[in-house]
């Protein structure tokens, strides 16, 4: 009988998890995207208006998904969501989590791990 501890890493939630950040955006697999939508079971380049344009309609393919709420990236720096945005998303029964975008793509591995139905809007880096 052994003594030793064998440590496993946890498996990771199905579908697209940023692997690492470039200087060009995240990394989804091999494909650096300045600027990110992210579903359970899907993910796609985005190009999001300016921060404080940002409508419902600019996400509707990810608030259509049902999620529990929205992981919103807001850049390099923590900004507070536009009051009009976060309205319209509420009004629908929908939360709305902001934080910097690399703090935004780290929460999205670790929710999805926990097996979370939630979705991400990630602002460059560079914003």
């Amino acid at each position: 009988m052994s003594d030793s501890i064998r440590i496993t890493r946890d498996p990771t939630a199905p579908g697209p998890i940023v692997r690492g950040f470039a200087a060009t955006g995240y990394r989804v697999g091999e494909i650096a995207y300045p600027a990110l939508l992210l579903a359970p079971d899907w993910h796609e380049p985005w190009s999001p208006p300016p921060f404080d344009l940002l409508t419902a309609d600019a996400v509707a393919a990810l608030v259509d998904e049902a999620p529990e709420f929205l992981l919103l990236g807001t850049g390099a720096t923590l900004r507070r969501g536009p009051a009009a945005f976060v309205a319209a998303l509420e009004a629908r029964g929908l939360g709305v989590e902001v934080m910097d975008s690399r703090a935004a793509a780290r929460s999205w591995g670790v929710l999805r791990g926990e097996g979370r139905k939630i979705v991400a809007a990630l602002y460059p880096l560079d914003a």
